[in-house]
């Protein structure tokens, strides 16, 4: 039964809105926003979607004005409200790398590691993460919150700076090193606690969650389909470890079979000749939505 009432969703405004939008499409919601709007249209009349910014997505899903949203783990944990996590979703703002929170300071720094932090001066947005890491290493310093461009504020303003980067590329443009990774964050499904314990919720939300991992493991997967002659069926699962639980149907011709296989993108350009090779023919090249173990 459907859902008497849509369930609040919040999607993290700012450097993670297009990834996520892009992930939800390729799960089969498809959301629609405006450049001024918080109230994105998504194709589900059980979903109702607000654009939240990351850092107060835990709170408001805490306090249940959104029944669940997605959010970095860093924001999470900064936050420090209750909320279910239902899953780590491995995405972020332009790899699928973790982003980490690191601490940097001047190339020319004579800083090596944390406790040389002890008197310094730091800036950055994740305050109290940063406070909790100075506590476990014995490190008494002065943290100020940073409004942003973080890493322009060292050497003149700040000694260090506690900083998000994916790359290190930015860090590095602004003549900056890392000592340190304080933590890495992917976005989190986070679910308000009164909602995670209603069944019918829960089931939608599980859903939600079974689709979207399954465009994660699709985002670096194609499928292969392809004819090959059965004589050389067995030389070719032996030759190539990745075929060796193909799909196998037969065709018309006795004398050959059809092959379907799911594989990593990255050795496809490699692959296709040795197939080609093998007598393989008919190799088509497919994208996958969805990939669902």
């Amino acid at each position: 039964m459907p859902l008497t009432t849509p369930l609040r969703f919040g999607l993290p405004k700012g450097s993670l809105e297009q990834s996520t939008i892009e992930l939800l499409g390729r799960a089969g919601f498809k959301v629609q926003s405006s450049s001024r709007g918080y109230k994105p249209y998504i194709n589900d009349p059980e979903l109702d979607g607000r654009l939240v910014r990351p850092q107060e997505m835990s709170r408001y899903v805490a306090q249940g004005f959104l029944d669940f949203g997605i959010t970095g783990k860093d924001w999470i944990q900064e936050s420090g409200h209750k909320v279910e996590v239902l899953c780590d979703l491995a995405y972020s703002k332009a790899t699928s790398l973790p982003a980490r929170w690191v601490v940097a300071v001047p190339e020319n720094s004579p800083m090596k590691t944390v406790k040389d932090l002890q008197g310094k001066r730091i800036a950055t947005e994740l305050v109290e993460t940063t406070k909790r890491y100075l506590a476990e290493h014995n490190v008494t310093a002065e943290i100020e919150f940073s409004w942003g461009a973080t890493e322009v504020k060292v050497p003149e303003l700040v000694d260090a700076i506690v900083d998000l980067t994916e790359t290190g590329s930015s860090l590095r443009a602004n003549k900056l090193r890392i000592i340190d990774t304080i933590i890495e964050s992917y976005p989190q499904l986070i679910v308000n606690t009164e909602v995670f314990a209603d069944p019918e919720k829960r089931k939608k939300l599980e859903n939600i969650k079974l689709l979207l991992i399954g465009a994660l493991n699709a985002r670096e997967k194609v499928g292969l389909k392809m004819n090959v002659p059965k004589a050389v069926i067995e030389k070719l699962s032996a030759t190539l470890p990745a075929l060796r639980n193909p799909t196998i149907s037969p065709l018309a011709d006795p004398s050959w079979t059809a092959v379907e296989i799911i594989i990593d993108e990255a050795v496809v350009r490699d692959l296709i000749p040795r197939l080609k090779d093998l007598g393989a023919e008919g190799i088509i090249e497919y994208p996958l939505n969805k990939v669902v173990y």
